[in-house]
């Protein structure tokens, strides 16, 4: 089954809603599982867990396997940090 494509103007757009739903579950979230990965399905609203990005991804498809998601590190305001080696 083909995953979602979006455009530019709504992968934009797509990303604001998500950020928007994760505002407002995030008070919720936080107490439990702050540094857990948050997969965030934006026409449903679903989310999902996990540890690393890939277990939240695997469960994010297994529900929703054409759709694409937006990932959160919950509590923190990136979900990866890169670092330079010296």
């Amino acid at each position: 089954m083909p995953r979602q494509r979006l455009s530019p103007p709504d992968r934009h757009d797509s990303r604001a809603r998500a950020r928007a739903i994760y505002v407002r579950i995030k008070g919720k979230l936080e107490p439990r599982v702050k540094g857990n990965i948050l997969a965030l399905e934006v026409e449903s609203g679903e989310h999902f867990l996990g540890e690393t990005v890939l277990e939240a991804a695997r469960n994010a498809r297994a529900k929703h396997p054409d759709k694409a998601f937006h990932f959160f590190r919950i509590g923190f305001p990136t979900v990866y940090v890169w670092a330079e080696r010296s």
